[in-house]
């Protein structure tokens, strides 16, 4: 493993990295708190400081593991997730939809500031690889986190949302999967099944209405 294309690699993804993982999990927390729950604030974790939501093993330990051990092909990891008690929501069951939906809707956002920043460099004429690169890792960082995050399986934010969506009976038996869901997606993971049917065609879906959205800008910088 080359070292220092190893250096270069997190320079570039570390501040990308630290953004989408601290905003994703402050949104849950701010949506909870919105929503009724103080559990987050109460316990200091509705905030923007990463050291907040960096979980030693899931942030920093895992992936670097991963990225030795594959050289590079495959990378996973999680920050400690913001504590919410759904039963203290105003309406639990609808509630616990848009709390959910928060976290992926942050990356989202970032995604397209990353897309937007991109493009204004390319036009002002910076031709800087790092800064160039940086953007482009964090438009793809966001936009792994909001699709990942989004596969409806409980304990991950899709799985959420399908809970809040389905009627009463179906939703509580998708909630039972939530102590062994962490597990199942993984296996789908590291089978291929989550990248080839989930992650890279709706990475690619999301990507595309990305630049789609910023068309008008593309013509103007133009």
């Amino acid at each position: 493993m080359n070292i220092a294309q190893l250096i270069q690699t997190v320079a570039i993804y570390a501040l990308p990295v630290l953004f989408a993982i601290t905003v994703h999990e402050a949104a849950h927390g701010y949506a909870a708190r919105y929503f009724g729950d103080n559990t987050a604030w109460k316990l200091g974790r509705i905030t923007l400081n990463p050291i907040n939501h960096i979980d030693p093993i899931g942030t920093l330990l895992m992936p670097l593991v991963l990225y030795f051990a594959t050289s590079g092909a495959f990378l996973f990891g999680y920050a400690k997730p913001v504590p919410v008690r759904f039963g203290n929501l105003r309406n639990p069951k609808r509630d616990m939809i848009w709390v959910a939906l928060a976290g992926p809707g942050a990356n989202l956002v970032q995604a397209l500031g990353w897309l937007v920043a991109l493009k204004l460099l390319r036009a002002s004429g910076v031709d800087e690889a790092f800064f160039l690169k940086m953007c482009q890792a964090g438009v793809l960082t966001n936009i792994v986190m909001f699709v990942f995050n989004l596969f409806p399986l409980p304990p991950l934010d899709g799985g959420r949302i399908l809970v809040g969506l389905l009627p009463m009976r179906q939703a509580l038996g998708l909630s039972r999967i939530e102590p062994y869901g962490f597990f199942i997606v993984m296996a789908l993971v590291v089978t291929g099944v989550v990248s080839a049917l989930w992650m890279q065609p709706l990475m690619a879906l999301t990507y595309n209405l990305l630049e789609l959205a910023l068309t008008p800008l593309s013509v103007l910088l133009r």
